[in-house]
Parts: C-alpha cells; structure tokens; sequence
C-alpha cells in the first residue's frame, strides 16, 4: 500500500507540473556537458548467476549550474524534472549555468551552493538460482527486469563552520517492468556470446507495467577546502542516508564509507548503481581555465543498511498480480574496493571496481548474495 500511495502521488506531480519554462533564452544558455560513465555490474564476474545477476548504466554529466538565478533552457527531461523536484527542494527552480556570464560567475562565487545534472539509462535483470526449470519456481525470487531513464539534481552544500561538505541529491525515475525492459534478450544475448547456457524459465517473468520512483539522498565528508583533489596521502569516512519512494522500490537507507588513497578526488565516495550513481558532484568552488588533474588511486570499503518497504523484485507487479516472494523488511550491504585517476589524452579517466556483498533477501533465501561492479568514466 505504501509503494502505491507513493507511485499514485508521484505520476500526479508528473502530469500535472508545468515544464520550468524557457523564456529569454539564448545561445548562452545552452547545456554543456562534462562527462561520462559507463557501469556494469554482474555476478559472472565472482561466479555466480542468479538473483540480482545484471545491471548497465551509461551516464551523462552536466557542467555545473548556478544557485539563485533564473533557470536556463534544459532540454525537456531536465526542466520536467525541475518542476516536479522543485516541491522537494525549491532551489532546484533557481539553477543556471556558471559560465553563461561575468553575473552569474559572481553569483557562483558569492553562493555556497553549486549544482548539476545526471541523466542516466539503465538496464537491471533478475533470476532464481535454477536455470534449467521451465516450470514457476514459486519457492525463488521471479524472473524481472526493468528499463529506465533517470534524471537526477546533485546539489553540494559547502559547511565551513561545520567542517564539512555535504550533497543533496534529487532524483526521478521513470521506465517499465516486464518483457517490455528487454532483460530476456539482453541476458540471452550474453549468455550466447560468452558459451554460458541460457536461463529457461523467462516465461515466467513480472508482467509489463510502468515503472517509476523519487529518490533523495544526503551524504557528508569533511571538508578539506576547495581543490579538485586531496593532494597526497589522506583518509576519510563519508555518511549517507536516503529515502526511495515508487514500485521500483521504497526504502530508507543509511551508510557510511572509509577511504584511502594518494590524491583523493574531493567527491562524495564510491558505490553501486543507484540514485544519483556514478558519483560525479559539482565542483567544491568555481573552476577558471583548465581544471588540474593528478593521477592518484584509492581503496575502500562501506556498509549500509536499508529498510525496504517495496521491491519489485521480490514483491512483484504492483498493478497486476504476479509471482512474489516474501521480502526481508531489513538487508544489510556491504563492498569493498578500490578506484584509480588520472589524465591520459587531454582527458580525465576514472576507473572503479568494488565486489558487493547483500543479506538475505527474502524468506528462504538460501545465502547472502554477491556481485562485482566495475565503472569507467571520462572528464572532457
């Protein structure tokens, strides 16, 4: 009931908000954007094949935004989301470029907030532990997969007299459950290609419908000034909490991460796909000419514990009835890994791999799950 209530009020927000509109617009105003990433995540890759078995995402990040002046053009998925996530947070109505002029640079310097984009598309399958049954496996988490378009907003909150940053991040999913998410043919396709045998029982699967959630999430480090990197040798721990609401899933979440490493990157920390994923935050303060990047590496490691409400996963089409199992109400997560950056080519690269560890998930889970994650990013 909570996961419909919560989907019902967010599609309402959805059709009835207005785009944040696009008057006096100019070529100044245009979108630039700064990066990408690319993740994949599998359970193939520590010999395994079942429960969450897949996940690609290919991510797209804005250059950094204004706090406090008027918004510029957005391509349409961007100001949709403005004006649905502005009730969440209304200063995400107050967003505009940094380098759209001399005005707005000042107001960047002058504000304590800085922000940007992610646009994100992504791809999750997942699978009982047998392969071979053609029968519904009634006793195993269902055959599911999900396709979505996620927008999201990273707001960072410089805290001096706390001695910390701290990032905000607002995010809207949108996609669809079912045959329609093309995980059968993804996995069979893969399977194939590498000579692994295909899984037998998609006939099975959740029923198509679609999908949607809002995610806000808050992490916290100390706050180490404004450059780009931690230069030499430094450690620290990064604490998180969030809250997802819609049939994708409604949880609350919180979490804490330690880091080591040679020339840190000043960002929020690594970890899984998820909201607001791909940890590319705006800059900590205005970046003028050529942003100076030195290479440097990083191992960690980080513990959550969520309160789940709703997965789809495991409790099946929230709108038709479908195959489900019964969800642990408390999973504990944790990962280990390590990251390394640095130029090569006139551009910025970042490389992560972390193996996840999972608690049981449901009623008669027969072991706690694991799955590697390695992610590839460039800075242009």
């Amino acid at each position: 009931m909570i996961a419909r209530a919560a989907l019902l009020a967010a599609a309402a927000l959805v059709l009835s908000t207005p785009a944040v509109a696009a008057a006096d617009c100019d070529g100044r105003a245009a979108l630039g954007w700064r990066g990408a990433t690319l993740r994949i995540e599998n359970d193939l890759f520590i010999g395994r094949d079942h429960d969450y078995t897949s996940g690609v995402a290919l991510t797209a990040i804005s250059r950094d935004l204004v706090v406090g002046v008027p918004p510029p053009c957005l391509p349409w998925p961007l100001a949709r989301s403005l004006a649905l996530l502005g009730h969440v947070e209304p200063a995400l109505q107050a967003l505009a470029l940094a380098d759209a002029d001399a005005g707005a640079v000042a107001a960047r310097e002058a504000s304590p907030v800085v922000a940007n984009a992610v646009l994100r598309i992504s791809q999750s399958m997942y699978t009982p532990r047998d392969r071979t049954r053609t029968d519904l496996v009634v006793d195993d988490r269902p055959y599911a997969g999900l396709l979505a378009l996620s927008v999201a907003w990273n707001l960072r909150h410089a805290e001096p007299a706390r001695g910390r940053d701290r990032l905000d991040t607002y995010e809207l999913t949108l996609g669809v459950i079912g045959p329609a998410s093309l995980a059968r043919q993804a996995q069979d396709a893969v399977h194939e290609l590498i000579g692994v045998d295909r899984f037998l029982g998609w006939d099975h699967q959740l029923g198509n419908e679609p999908a949607l959630q809002l995610a806000v999430e808050r992490r916290w480090r100390p706050r180490r000034g404004d450059a780009m990197q931690l230069e030499g040798w430094s450690t620290e721990a990064i604490r998180s909490a969030g809250l997802r609401l819609g049939n994708i899933q409604t949880s609350a979440a919180a979490g804490i991460e330690w880091r080591a490493g040679w020339n840190l990157p000043n960002d929020f920390g690594a970890y899984p796909l998820g909201p607001g994923a791909e940890n590319r935050p705006p800059a900590p303060a205005p970046q003028h000419g050529a942003v100076r990047r030195l290479p440097g590496a990083q191992v960690f490691a980080s513990a959550e514990l969520r309160a789940v409400a709703w997965d789809f996963s495991l409790d099946g089409n929230l709108l038709r009835s479908s195959h489900s199992v019964t969800r642990e109400p408390l999973v504990a997560q944790v990962a280990i890994g390590w990251g390394v950056h640095g130029p090569l080519a006139g551009r910025g690269w970042r490389l992560t791999a972390m193996r996840v560890w999972r608690s049981r998930e449901f009623s008669g889970d027969r072991s706690h799950h694991s799955f590697g994650s390695i992610a590839l990013g460039v800075e242009w």
